[in-house]
């Protein structure tokens, strides 16, 4: 007891904290980790376990890999909370690896094979945005990111489901309590597969949506808005936003402003103002960035738009100017746990 106590008082006994430049070998380490549950992810190894622990060699005959590099990814990944052992040869899912599984209504497992890949190859050539300001990815893919996504089978699809999976998971809680300003019309510009539209349509049988996109993403999304019966509501319309938008009396854009730079944002929002009825409204779906080093999402994200985009994270005061030279004003900014609805009105 006394020497409890007094190990207590003097933090003998206490686990140190690493050193600087351990945490940094941790930080350097992370492609591992992400790789690995990439594998996991492409393996369906959550889903397969939704039903409770297996045996490894069990498990891996079903998913297709070897018993003994199944078996050492797990203990690898057992150590970050995604898996628990109850002994060397049998494994179950915790509540983190469980986000991993197919039948989740909060999956990302989507999520991680749009990141592994799209994004993973692209970072490569980070240090070259770093010294020329071109994207990444369109050093590493030899064309623009969208480009060429929209160019590779099957890759438009995984885009779609992974930006569907972010609403339902990670964003789908800030809708609640949330109301568009008032309008009959509601077009969400770039709205993939229309999961973010039919969220915000939940509730609201007087409003009618406009559901617009590129031409490759539309099938997917028609089907989406049919499987979710509002097919009666929601005009599903290809084309391109650099061009020309449909007239609506309320727009949405989520998750499209931060893909692009100044230039490329008032060219979008100039095509909403040519379309827009009187007295229409804008409302943004993205992170706003805070000041100072105050830990936030966005400041990580804004890596990702620096490695595959031309865009941006924006704070309050960049996303203010973005709508005045568009001929918009910016009324208000309902913030969230990560994302803010950024209200706007044609001025």
């Amino acid at each position: 007891m006394e020497k409890a106590a007094k190990d207590e008082a003097t933090g003998i006994g206490e686990t140190p904290e690493a050193p600087p430049s351990a945490q940094m070998i941790q930080l350097l380490g992370g492609f591992q980790f992400s790789q690995a549950l990439y594998v996991i992810a492409k393996l369906d190894v959550a889903s397969r376990l939704d039903g409770g622990a297996m045996a490894i060699d069990e498990l891996a005959a079903a998913c297709g890999a070897r018993p003994e590099l199944l078996r050492r990814l797990i203990r690898s990944l057992a150590p970050l909370g995604v898996f628990h052992r109850p002994d060397e040869d049998t494994v179950e899912t915790t509540p983190l690896g469980a986000t991993l599984s197919t039948r989740r209504p909060d999956s990302v497992r989507d999520i991680a094979l749009y990141y592994m890949e799209t994004h993973y190859l692209p970072f490569s050539e980070l240090l070259h945005t770093a010294r020329t300001g071109e994207p990444a990815a369109r050093r590493y893919l030899g064309r623009p990111f969208f480009d060429w996504v929209v160019a590779t089978p099957g890759m438009a699809g995984l885009q779609s489901r992974a930006m569907a999976g972010f609403t339902g998971g990670l964003r789908d809680r800030m809708f609640d309590g949330y109301r568009l300003p008032e309008g009959e019309v509601v077009a969400d510009i770039g709205g993939a597969d229309g999961t973010i539209l039919a969220r915000l349509l939940a509730g609201e049988p007087a409003r009618r949506g406009i559901l617009f996109d590129l031409p490759e993403i539309v099938p997917g999304a028609r089907k989406k808005i049919d499987d979710l019966g509002m097919a009666d509501r929601v005009e599903v319309v290809p084309g391109d936003f650099f061009d020309s938008v449909p007239a609506a009396d309320v727009y949405v854009l989520a998750a499209v402003l931060h893909d692009w730079d100044d230039d490329s944002c008032l060219r979008i929002l100039r095509s909403v103002r040519s379309a827009a009825a009187p007295g229409a409204r804008i409302v943004v779906i993205e992170g706003v960035v805070p000041p100072g080093d105050v830990p936030h999402p966005t400041k990580m994200i804004d890596l990702t738009m620096l490695a595959l985009t031309t865009g941006k994270e924006r704070s309050a005061t960049e996303y203010a100017e973005l709508f005045a030279a568009a001929g918009f004003t910016l009324d208000r900014i309902v913030p969230t746990s990560q994302y803010s609805f950024i209200e706007a009105r044609l001025t």
